[in-house]
């Protein structure tokens, strides 16, 4: 099968998203499939094109497997956010007409969101070949937007809106990571439309295992033998990590526990204001993807957090590999959501309620003290998702889609 798939970002990018579509990708082929991937040039990390990768608007690069092209993002700040949507723009119609004159014609098409313009162009190029068009949604568009305050324009709701709908309603199939978000997406759907199925996101539990946790991670960045605090991920608007900051600041007189944050991205800077003259937390920048088993090892206790109301709206993918390294979680998020129930099924680690100080710092306070329990939390969290779905599984269920949609374009 010949396959078109348009995404945000793909490697050597560092995006959550561009780690997702890679491992999908890499899985297809590996089953036979010709891919030929539609995307970014590197800009994740610095908001702003790789030195390597600069003076070029479109860059197509032959693989073993297809090709990879590569057009200019237009990066901005995000939290400019005309600029951004301009941006979205530029990027969506370079990627819009790349793909409309790509020589070949694909099977079918699978199109990423956000931006949530990169389902339209998906939409074009499926049209124009008439071939069917999968819409994989890993965030919903405008509600995280809406809810974290980056958009407040009434009339730009509407519009963000009326494109989401328009979208959803013209795709032969949409895929969700859990159910909220699949109740989310059917309800702006309708009845008589576009059918939603739920394909989570993968855990690679062969890569990322259970280490030591005395890495050379903890050498390079002067961690010793202390508790680490982890946050690893992107550090924006719809992560609440004040609230490590601020527990970082109530337990500065133990000397036995360190806070680590470690990304980047829009809140960042803000954060590292916040956190001036605490000398227990650590901000640390993106590591390379190979480096993941070992930042994830090296902590004891990882940090989940989104802000009120993002819960059933966003899906932090990074929740399996934390399991899978064998680390508890504390979670700050909304309550009956896709990670509450893991973590309630699982038993592999603690929630609470969001942008909670007083629950939040309480509950990290019980883990630091208990290793034991820690422990225990770990490897019932690995036994867990040792049974989730892998890479292959994942790419074996949009090969399945792909071919069911085919047979009934």
């Amino acid at each position: 099968m010949r396959l078109l798939v348009i995404c945000p970002h793909f490697e050597p990018d560092v995006a959550p998203t561009g780690v997702v579509m890679t491992e999908i990708v890499h899985r297809l082929a590996d089953a036979g499939h010709e891919v030929h991937v539609i995307t970014s040039l590197p800009w994740y990390e610095h908001h702003g094109v790789e030195p390597d990768w600069k003076g070029s608007l479109v860059r197509t690069d032959p693989t073993e497997w297809g090709r990879v092209t590569r057009v200019h993002p237009f990066p901005t700040d995000k939290t400019k956010i005309t600029a951004r949507a301009f941006a979205f723009l530029g990027f969506t119609t370079l990627v819009g007409l790349v793909s409309l004159f790509k020589r070949s014609r694909p099977d079918a098409v699978l199109a990423m969101a956000p931006p949530p313009t990169l389902g339209l162009a998906g939409w074009l190029a499926a049209r124009a070949r008439r071939v069917p068009v999968v819409y994989n949604v890993q965030d919903i568009f405008p509600d995280v937007a809406v809810e974290v305050g980056a958009i407040t324009n009434k009339r730009v709701i509407r519009l963000a809106e009326w494109l989401e709908r328009f979208t959803y309603r013209r795709c032969d199939a949409v895929t969700v990571l859990s159910d909220d978000l699949r109740r989310n997406v059917e309800s702006k759907i309708g009845d008589g439309h576009t059918p939603v199925r739920v394909i989570p996101n993968f855990v690679d539990s062969d890569r990322i295992r259970p280490g030591q946790r005395l890495t050379s991670y903890r050498r390079d960045f002067g961690l010793g033998d202390r508790t680490v605090v982890m946050y690893a991920g992107n550090v924006g608007f719809s992560q609440p990590l004040e609230l490590m900051v601020e527990a970082a600041r109530e337990l500065q007189n133990r000397d036995d526990v360190v806070f680590v944050i470690n990304g980047g991205g829009s809140g960042r800077p803000s954060l590292e204001r916040r956190a001036e003259g605490l000398s227990n937390v650590r901000f640390v920048d993106f590591q390379p993807s190979e480096r993941l088993p070992e930042v994830l090892a090296s902590a004891d206790i990882h940090v989940i957090a989104l802000r009120k109301g993002l819960a059933r709206s966003s899906v932090p993918s990074k929740l399996y590999s934390i399991l899978a390294a064998g680390r508890p979680v504390l979670a700050s998020l909304d309550s009956d959501t896709e990670v509450t129930r893991i973590i309630d099924e699982s038993g592999a680690g603690i929630w609470v309620e969001p942008e909670d100080q007083e629950l939040f710092t309480g509950a990290l306070v019980d883990l630091i003290d208990s290793p034991q329990r820690r422990d225990r939390m770990g490897e019932v969290g690995r036994k867990f998702v040792e049974q989730w779905v892998s890479p292959a599984g994942v790419a074996a269920a949009y090969v399945d889609l792909f071919e069911e949609l085919r047979d009934t374009h």
